[in-house]
């Protein structure tokens, strides 16, 4: 079983986007979906798969970082 932690799209560029993962930042194929920069996304296998809004997103880092 795989868990999707949120990441905010820093940049997007040539279909790909930089996502921020609580600063670590990697580059994800955002072909799938329709993102912009400052969304937060969900991102499986290298590919964006779905937006969220924002509070969605800060209550599953929140819930994550309890967990650590």
């Amino acid at each position: 079983m795989c868990v999707a932690i949120p990441g905010k799209v820093l940049s997007i560029a040539d279909g790909r986007a930089t996502v921020d993962f609580s600063g670590n930042q990697v580059q994800a194929y955002i072909g799938l979906v329709d993102a912009k920069v400052g969304d937060f996304v969900l991102v499986h296998a290298g590919c964006v798969i779905q937006t969220m809004k924002q509070q969605e997103a800060e209550e599953i880092i929140e819930l994550m970082n309890g967990i650590e």
